[in-house]
């Protein structure tokens, strides 16, 4: 069930991808791509950058993390420990799915036709087959790890399984700071979506969509960590704009299936409402969100000042 745990875990929203296809539709753009550019700003401390959200009596201080980052990478959790004293509430970000027992059929169903007993580059034409061969190499697996006929499924089940093996994680750092969290008896929130309608999307991408994804995913495995390497070093010194630079293979796959854009829509207005909940208690929270989705136009920044919030940066902070 490696398949459908992954696309759970990494919240993925799909016709064959063969050698009659030609090249590739471009993907859509990343929905993340166009920033508010006076928030993407270096912070005055040394360490990753907080944004304060305000209103008469209460604050969420918003530490932004990168989506992806090597396991270990160090970072200095001073600014962190002091906000979590006294907090009332750490929301962590909402980007996690599971299958619940009254969709499990349905998604049971979208596993299977997934799957397949050809291995995914043998379906490839022999340029692109040998590129895949080498890239799943690159990430220590072997042909039948990749069963499946669905460009989308394949090339996502890449990435994740390089991005193991290159020790990269788009776990931390919410994960450590849960524990922090919990460990000080602070209440956590975060939010788990049904995954079923997610599997249901990766079927229904176009197979030009697919392709591209494909051809993403190789770029991503062929040029190496150093993108996120670099960008985890600016986001622990707080150089916001570097930290920005990580590559962003799986966000820009993702948002080719159906669907994508609302649930892109949906994820950061309920973690905008939460941080508008946590505003409506006297002290003060934190919220953990990845920088993109905060940052972004429309994103959950953007909707916190269109809502009337005061909005303090890493530079005033």
């Amino acid at each position: 069930m490696r398949l459908i745990a992954l696309l759970c875990g990494l919240l993925l929203l799909a016709t064959p991808v063969g050698a009659a296809a030609q090249g590739p539709a471009p993907l859509p753009q990343d929905p993340d791509a166009v920033l508010v550019d006076e928030l993407v700003v270096t912070a005055r401390e040394l360490g990753p950058a907080w944004w304060r959200v305000s209103d008469d009596d209460s604050t969420v201080y918003v530490m932004g993390v990168p989506s992806l980052i090597p396991k270990g990478s160090g970072w200095d959790p001073s600014t962190l420990e002091r906000r979590l004293e006294g907090a009332n509430l750490v929301i962590l970000p909402f980007n996690s799915a599971s299958v619940n027992l009254l969709t499990a059929p349905g998604a049971l169903v979208s596993l299977l036709r997934l799957r397949s007993s050809t291995p995914f580059e043998d379906t490839l034409e022999g340029p692109l087959s040998a590129r895949f061969i080498a890239a799943r190499t690159i990430a220590g697996q072997p042909a039948d790890r990749y069963g499946t006929r669905n460009g989308m499924a394949a090339a996502l089940l890449l990435i994740s399984d390089y991005r193991d093996a290159a020790r990269l994680t788009a776990a931390d750092p919410a994960k450590t700071i849960g524990r922090m969290a919990a460990a000080r008896g602070i209440r956590v929130e975060a939010r788990t979506y049904d995954a079923a309608p997610l599997l249901a999307a990766v079927l229904r991408t176009p197979a030009e969509a697919q392709r591209a994804c494909v051809l993403e995913a190789l770029a991503a495995v062929e040029a190496g960590p150093g993108s996120a390497e670099a960008a985890a070093r600016a986001w622990a010194w707080g150089q916001v704009r570097e930290a920005l630079g990580g590559e962003r293979s799986y966000e820009r796959c993702i948002a080719a299936a159906p669907g994508a854009a609302d649930l892109d829509a949906r994820l950061k207005a309920d973690q905008t409402a939460s941080i508008v909940a946590a505003l409506k208690r006297p002290g003060h929270s934190v919220a953990v969100v990845q920088l993109r989705p905060l940052l972004a136009q429309g994103g959950v920044l953007d909707r916190l000042g269109t809502l009337g919030y005061e909005i303090r940066t890493p530079a005033e902070d």
